[in-house]
């Protein structure tokens, strides 16, 4: 497993890490991530062979947040 922290902007609110977790976890190769609205960042465990970065980045911009 690897992981990764991305600084994410827009996120406010428990239902914006709600809405964040859910689409990741939601994603195959995903283990597990975790939002933290104060630093605004998102740790997520993934398998690489499974998802790239740059999949992560698209599935949290989709949702309506910006990764920085």
């Amino acid at each position: 497993m690897y992981k990764i922290i991305l600084n994410v902007e827009g996120m406010s609110c428990e239902h914006c890490k709600k809405r964040v977790e859910s689409a990741l976890n939601a994603v195959e190769g995903v283990a597990s991530s975790s939002v933290n609205l104060t630093n605004k960042e998102v740790t997520i465990e993934y398998d690489k062979n499974s998802i790239s970065d740059n999949e992560l980045k698209n599935t949290i911009e989709e949702t309506g947040y910006s990764v920085l």
